[in-house]
Formats: structure tokens, C-alpha cells, sequence
């Protein structure tokens, strides 16, 4: 095969002339064209050269993002979570198409991913209002348009990944947003006004367990072991566009028994009383999911409203304003300060790593140091042992 770069308008093409078609005896040349330089061009040109003497050539389309992306959508559905598959379908229609979803596939480059995820961050999306996304959200977005374009290259749409050579901001320490807790103090406050609420027994169970707000929802009393003071976490409640429905937990960590304290049994106990009676009341309108936490008539609980009945009742009491899942980092906060050690805090949460809990409550820990050196001196001197403070 013979191939050469050509100048054209403000970039530069490659053209390649391949043997003819075995078939019908034409010509067959192809061009590739959107280099900005002639070196880009030169080294494109080598990489087709040795892509078609190892026989994984790949013909120039002109597939566009937009297009790739909706048959791709639809491809992996059967293979991932419904509330991934709409996280993917939500970034990438609100982030990335609008932006890159005319230009044509072969044509982006990681230029043109970093110039999305600068415009990310500085807020110059289109079609979507709002502040600029955090650098943690730019990186998720990164992780959705890898592995989209991973698949292209597995698809033979793409030589190569041009994700690989992207430079997405890096989410550190500082770009997590802090939480905001409540004191013990306050925690109690809560516990106590909220006693008669139909949630009570909900809100006691997150505060003193940490369990994500789905894990709550969709915890069911077979799930429970009362008992023995045990609550296995096998499902979850999601919402996708509207719909409630049942999920399972996202890792192999997300499916764990978490120990409850006396207090926590004694509410879930009084819980199940109540909803005896409600479910006597409702007779043949009963929907029996076994949930632990539904509505009266048994049915799942949104948790979008289940959060907003939150805010209203913190809002109503007076107290500081916290989300439902902060509940779950207060807990997290005063094991870590009580000296629980962050692979039990690890466990109890259903993070997947330990790293995950140490980078989330790194502040935590790190307000712990003064302490834990005051105690660890303490092991082998004290004040009038030590040689150095006798000295002074």
C-alpha cells in the first residue's frame, strides 16, 4: 500500500491507497482528515501503515459522538445497574453532547476532552444552567467518556482510546465539600422531638448504623434479626426518572450485617407494633413488600421525599440544617472520635476500601493526631521520666 500527507485548508489529510477490491478490481483510497499539524498527520499516517500490515486497519467513518453515543447507551443497558445507565445518560446529555456530540468520533482528541473539562469547570456549558461542576464531578464525567470510547476501540470504531491521554482534574481532599454534622448533643435533640414521627424508628436506625438512605428504605424484616441485634443489608430503594423501584448494593462491601445497638432494636420493635396496625387497618389494600419503612398502604417510600420530609422536620425542630445523609457521616465522624478504628467504620458503612473511608473523613482523623501522640508518648514515659523534659 503507498499513503501521503496532505496539505488541506488550515489542517492537514491523510490519504492511503489500498490494494483493490478483490471483487470488482477498483481503486480503493481513503482519506483521513482533522490534523492540525503536519507531524500529527506524518505520525497518523505511520500508525495506519503498520494498522494494515497487521491487518486491524480501521476505514475512516464518519460516526459522530452524538450518534455513537445513543447506540452505545442502548448496547450496554442489559450490562450495568438502571441507576448507572441513567447517570451515564444524564452526564453525557447534559456535559458532554452538548458540546463534542457533532463532532464526528474519529476526530476527538484528549485537546478536545481537556477543552471540555476546562469548560466544565469554569461553567461555560451549553444548554444547562447552573454553577461550574466540582473536580470531582469533571472526573466522573472523564471515567463515563473513557469507557464509551474504550468500547469504540473494542468495536473497532477507534484505533485508540484518546481518553488515555486526557488530563482530568484531580479530585483531592480540598474539592470535597464538608460536611456539616450535628453534635451529640443535637443528635439527641432530634432522636427525642421526632419520637411519634412515622420515621422515627428510620432516623434512630441511620444516626446509629450510618446505612445509606436507599439501604434504609429498602430494608426488609426478613432482613432483620432482632433478636440477635443483627440487619443484613441486601437491597436498596432508587428512584430513576421518577420511578421507585429495587436495587441491589452497588459493591460486594454494599451487601454486609451491621450490629444495632439496644436503643436501635427497642425503635425498630415499637416500629413493626405501628405498622401491625396500620396494615390491619388497610386489610386487602395492604401491598406486601415486607419493607421495613413504606407508606401505610405498604408501598415504597420515595427517597427524594423521604429526604424533604428530613429538612422540614430539622427545619420545624429548630435544629442546625443538615441533609439525611449527613446523618450517616455523624455517625462515621463520632465512631472515629470515640477511637473506633476506621476498618470497622469501613465495614459498618459498606465503603468498598478502606482508602475510600480515610480520604472521606481525613479531616477527622487528622484532628485525632494531637491526641493520639499525647497517647502514645504516655506508653513509655511520663512527664518526670522523660530525660528531655527533666533537662529543661
Amino acid at each position: 500500500m503507498r499513503g501521503s500527507v496532505v496539505k488541506r485548508g488550515n489542517g492537514y489529510s491523510v490519504v492511503v491507497e489500498l490494494d483493490k477490491d478483490p471483487i470488482t478490481n477498483k481503486r480503493r483510497q481513503r482519506w483521513h482528515s482533522g490534523y492540525r499539524t503536519k507531524r500529527d498527520a506524518e505520525r497518523a499516517l505511520s500508525e495506519i501503515v503498520a494498522s494494515v500490515h497487521a491487518g486491524n486497519y480501521l476505514e475512516p467513518t464518519k460516526q459522530t459522538l452524538n450518534e455513537f453515543a445513543r447506540e452505545w447507551l442502548v448496547a450496554i443497558k442489559p450490562t450495568i445497574r438502571p441507576s448507572t445507565h441513567h447517570s451515564y445518560s444524564r452526564n453525557l446529555t447534559l456535559h458532554v453532547l452538548p458540546q463534542l456530540g457533532s463532532v464526528q468520533l474519529r476526530h476527538i482528541d484528549a485537546g478536545t476532552l481537556n477543552t471540555l473539562y476546562a469548560a466544565l469547570l469554569a461553567n461555560r456549558r451549553k444548554n444547562y444552567a447552573g454553577g461550574g461542576l466540582s473536580p470531582r464531578s469533571v472526573q466522573y464525567v472523564h471515567a463515563i467518556v473513557h469507557r464509551a470510547l474504550r468500547d469504540a476501540v473494542k468495536w473497532g470504531r477507534l484505533l485508540r482510546n484518546p481518553a488515555d491521554a486526557a488530563d482530568p482534574p484531580k479530585a483531592t481532599a480540598d474539592s470535597r465539600p464538608e460536611s456539616t454534622v450535628w453534635t451529640a448533643a443535637q443528635l439527641r435533640t432530634f432522636l427525642e422531638r421526632t419520637r411519634t414521627s412515622r420515621f422515627a424508628a428510620a432516623y434512630h436506625l441511620i444516626a446509629t448504623t450510618g446505612l445509606r438512605r436507599g439501604e434504609a428504605l429498602g430494608l426488609r424484616w426478613q432482613d432483620l434479626d432482632l433478636d440477635n441485634d443483627k440487619a443484613s443489608i441486601r437491597q436498596t430503594v432508587i428512584a430513576i426518572k421518577h420511578t421507585v423501584m429495587i436495587s441491589t448494593p452497588k459493591t460486594k462491601k454494599g451487601r454486609r450485617t451491621v450490629t444495632l445497638d439496644s436503643g436501635t432494636v427497642t425503635a425498630l420493635r415499637e416500629h413493626r407494633k405501628r405498622q401491625a396496625a396500620e396494615r390491619l387497618l388497610m386489610g386487602a389494600g395492604w401491598t406486601d413488600n415486607d419493607l421495613v419503612f413504606c407508606h401505610p398502604d405498604g408501598t415504597m417510600v420515595h427517597p427524594e421525599r423521604f429526604s424533604r420530609g428530613f429538612l422540614e422536620t430539622v427545619a420545624r425542630i429548630g435544629l442546625p440544617r443538615i441533609r439525611l445523609h449527613d446523618l450517616r457521616h455523624g455517625w462515621a465522624t463520632m465512631a472515629l472520635q470515640a477511637g473506633i478504628h476506621p476498618k470497622v467504620v469501613q465495614e459498618r458503612l459498606g465503603h468498598a476500601n478502606i482508602g475510600i473511608t480515610l480520604d472521606t473523613y481525613s479531616h477527622v482523623i487528622a484532628g485525632l493526631d494531637k491526641e493520639a501522640a499525647e497517647q502514645v508518648a504516655a506508653l513509655f514515659w511520663t512527664s518526670v521520666s522523660n530525660p528531655l523534659a527533666e533537662g529543661q
